[in-house]
């Protein structure tokens, strides 16, 4: 999916959602549990509810691999089921050598026909660099995530600058802002002006939105640019909106909540 093509879709609906597919059977409401195909059919219904309303989906691959070949299968059949329009995500925070990284290009982009996927930095250029040469894809860079354990690595010095900053500063000379994005997590607010200031025209993929408390004033006040540059992740606070029959109403509820208040943003 090209950079024109996302910013068209923000354009038209007013949203810059991404919605996360995080799915946990132990999760799934009650009525679900004994169908023989419960992960994809709750997954179906929260496209669905969504679409209007979201730009983006993100399935966070470690609730799918936990479930074994049975879980690559309801992966695979989930991203074929999100339309074209919208742009997908497989959040799998991959990076190794280079011969391995291809691997996982191959899987995902290929295989799995995701758009974009999350990588660690951390091996360097080489270990990011398979992902980068897919045309029309994005590799999406840990910058600054929203955990506790940021502290132990990313927000420590490294020189005259914190280890985030060299990161994103280094990794964003890898590849062009038209498929190269950070990962921010909303809970850095307090991070996102100086951060725009090291990649004032990569787009961001922020998580940390909703159960995690992070402020989506604040983050579109900090990190906006001329063609939107940020994707904002919901996931747990949209999918498990109700535990009873009416989940796919509840999620739709409460993306058109977030469209709605991003419309205002725009």
């Amino acid at each position: 999916m090209t950079r024109e093509f996302l910013y068209d879709q923000i354009k038209s609906k007013g949203s810059y959602l991404c919605v996360g597919l995080d799915t946990d059977p132990a999760n799934i409401p009650a009525h679900l549990a004994d169908h023989p195909d419960a992960v994809f059919e709750f997954n179906k219904a929260i496209i669905d509810a969504t679409l209007d309303h979201c730009v983006s989906y993100k399935i966070n691959t470690a609730f799918y691999e936990a479930l074994g070949s049975k879980g690559w299968e309801i992966m695979e059949r989930t991203f074929a089921y999100i339309p074209s329009t919208h742009f997908k995500i497989a959040d799998a925070k991959r990076g190794d050598i280079g011969n391995t990284s291809s691997r996982y290009a191959k899987a995902f982009f290929e295989i799995m026909g995701a758009d974009a996927i999350t990588v660690a930095p951390y091996m360097g250029e080489d270990s990011i660099r398979p992902f980068l040469e897919y045309e029309d894809k994005w590799t999406i860079v840990l910058g600054l995530t929203s955990n506790v354990g940021a502290r132990d690595f990313e927000m420590q010095p490294s020189g005259d600058i914190l280890m985030y900053e060299r990161v994103i500063s280094t990794v964003s000379t890898w590849g062009s802002p038209d498929h190269l994005m950070f990962v921010i997590g909303a809970t850095q607010a307090s991070e996102f002006t100086n951060i725009r200031k090291i990649c004032p025209e990569h787009f961001f993929l922020v998580p940390g939105v909703g159960a995690q408390g992070g402020s989506l004033r604040d983050i579109s006040e900090k990190a906006m640019i001329k063609d939107c540059g940020i994707l904002v992740n919901a996931s747990r606070a949209i999918i498990y909106a109700s535990e009873e029959e009416d989940f796919a109403v509840e999620a739709r509820a409460i993306a058109k909540q977030y469209q709605y208040e991003m419309g205002s943003y725009l």
